[in-house]
Order: C-alpha cells, then structure tokens, then sequence
C-alpha cells in the first residue's frame, strides 16, 4: 500500500492550491511557489498548465497551454460570462487601466465603490430603462466579478461596499480585448 509520504514535495500544497484558484501574496504557499517556480512549472506542464507569477503585483495562477488551432487539454473549465457581468468587468479593467495610467496616484491598488461602479455603467443603458431594476440586477453582476476574483470586498457601511479591483483582470482581460469590445460597443450604440 502506498503512502502519502513518499509523494509529497516542498511544493506540493503550492501546486494544489494553484489548481483550486489564484494565489496570493498573504498565502502561506506564497514563498513555496517563489522558491519552487521551475520545479512547479515543470510538473504543470505535464497537464498543459503554465505558471504565472507576478511577483510585483503579488499573486499567481495557473492558466492553460494552447495548441496550434487554440485548443486546450481541457483541465481548467472556461466560465461562460453574460454580457451584463462582461460589461462590468471591462468597466473595472478600465477603471484600472486609467488608475495605472495616472502618475500622480500614489497608491498601488484601485479601490472603487459600488456606486461608482454603478455610475460608470449607467452611461451604457439606453434612454427608458428601469433604473430600479437595473440597480438590483446590477448588484448580482457586481457579486458575480467577485465570485470570479476580480474584486475583493474591503469593507461594508451603511449602503455602501468598497473593492478592490484584484490585477488579475489585467491578464485575463488584455489591453486587446478591452478595445475590441469597446469597438463593439461604439459600434453597438450608433447602431441603436
């Protein structure tokens, strides 16, 4: 019968924590993947993964290794998003894309309300549409970028919820993609 023990590495937690979610700098497997990062790489990569640190930032994932024809082993499941919560995670990609952007911020991470979530997205509802309803569905797609990792609740008064936007929005949603659908969208209201 084998034993547990024999297998077990250094690194062993790291990778299975890894494999559940994105990893943070406050982990306890933080240093492990630091120190352990090509051996964690190499054992990854025998299950089409690669190993994303970013140390600057402070966290680490693991995503997929594609093919030629962009096809994948098929081990991490993609999320379908609906288009009201892809509205605002591109909504907080680019509220941090102009947080970056601004040299005269001093601090290193973009913290947003969820009334100035909501005030950004009004601009995109068409003129007519239920603003009571919108404020109440608005608040699951809010829960939906937090159930995703996208944002972390900080803290809670009264009525009013402050995140943080988490910078792994950055790498899933890429400069790129934050253009094309702003394209779509442009395209989307002259069309309207």
């Amino acid at each position: 019968m084998s034993s547990l023990e024999q297998y077990i590495t250094p690194y062993s937690k790291a990778i299975v924590r890894l494999l559940k979610s994105t990893v943070e700098r406050t982990s306890n497997v933080w240093d492990d993947i630091i120190l352990y990062q090509n051996e964690i790489q190499d054992y990854i990569s025998q299950i089409g993964l690669e190993l994303i640190v970013k140390k600057d930032e402070g966290f680490a994932f693991v995503k997929q290794l594609e093919d030629s024809e962009g096809k994948t082993l098929g081990l991490v499941t993609r999320r379908q998003i609906g288009f009201e919560t892809s509205i605002v995670l591109v909504v907080l990609r680019q509220s941090l894309e102009d947080f970056d952007s601004n040299p005269t911020q001093l601090a290193s991470e973009k913290f947003i309300t969820d009334t100035e979530i909501k005030d950004e997205l009004e601009l995109f509802l068409q003129e007519g549409y239920n603003k009571l309803r919108f404020q109440k569905d608005l608040d699951k797609y809010i829960r939906s970028a937090v159930d995703l990792g996208y944002l972390k609740v900080i803290n809670e008064k009264e009525n009013e919820i402050k995140y943080q936007i988490h910078r792994i929005i950055k790498e899933k949603i890429t400069l790129d993609i934050l253009r094309d659908f702003q394209t779509k969208l442009k395209e989307y209201v002259e069309s309207v």
